[in-house]
């Protein structure tokens, strides 16, 4: 667990350290003090969230290093297995979750570039995935596919909801 220090932090970003203190103070900035001096310290992973989130430049040595982790999220084999394939033959690493809630654990542990999602499941529907996404800070900015044989206006709705690419199933794949 890689933390900075208000100073480090305030290097990085060229601020004066009291704005630091004060992003953190306001909730703006994830940090948490030290027992007994009260220092302020920020996991990196808290820190580079923040800078996407206020659309600063991420330094290279925070940068994630080449995410080609794919979550494909649906509940019918046939699907899974045709986004699989087509994915790891362009060289990316797939995992398959088939409900939303197992799809929701694999998005926290692994922290995907990409999902596909399916809106139609039984449970925790792909909508309640994309809300959950929203709602998450960890994985907000994790991008998604929606891949769907809902209406039009099913796939408007969840292009709402997150930072979210549409394909209308059935699909056909072209070589």
């Amino acid at each position: 667990m890689k933390t900075l220090t208000t100073g480090e932090i305030a290097k990085i970003c060229d601020v004066n350290l009291r704005t630091v203190i004060r992003w953190i103070e306001r909730g703006e900035l994830k940090g948490f003090r030290l027992p007994g001096r009260g220092n302020n310290r920020v996991l990196v992973e808290d820190f580079v969230n923040f800078l996407e989130q206020h659309g600063m430049p991420i330094p290279p040595e925070f940068a994630p290093k080449n995410n080609c982790r794919v979550l494909v999220l649906d509940d019918e084999p046939a699907i899974t297995r045709l986004i699989s394939r087509i994915l790891r033959s362009g060289g990316y690493e797939v995992d398959v979750a088939t409900d939303g809630f197992q799809g929701g654990t694999k998005l926290l542990q692994n922290r995907p570039a990409l999902i596909t999602l399916d809106l139609s499941m039984p449970g925790l529907d792909g909508f309640q995935v994309l809300d959950f996404i929203r709602s998450t800070s960890e994985i907000r900015n994790t991008r998604v596919l929606v891949v769907s044989a809902l209406s039009n206006s099913d796939l408007n709705r969840a292009l709402e909801l997150v930072r979210t690419l549409c394909c209308k199933s059935p699909f056909s794949i072209r070589s």
